[in-house]
């Protein structure tokens, strides 16, 4: 197995809010980590490949949080 390393982003992300009783697409990956936590949740965020909208995958709140900033 290889090691990791860690890696700054260089790209701009698009995400948005899961909203409470949303009923998510097939197309939104959701980890198996992130489910046994209970997600999706209200802080979740939707992310989405920019470049491939149908590619989408959930970002758990506290990770989001930790790891996000709005960029206007």
């Amino acid at each position: 197995m290889s090691e990791f390393k860690k890696y700054r982003r260089k790209q701009i992300a698009e995400l948005r809010p899961f909203v409470e009783g949303e009923i998510l697409p097939e197309k939104v990956s959701i980890s198996k980590a992130d489910r046994d936590g209970g997600s999706p949740k209200i802080g979740d965020m939707i992310a989405r490949n920019p470049i491939n909208h149908d590619d989408q995958w959930l970002v758990a709140k506290q990770y989001f949080e930790d790891n996000f900033e709005l960029f206007e």
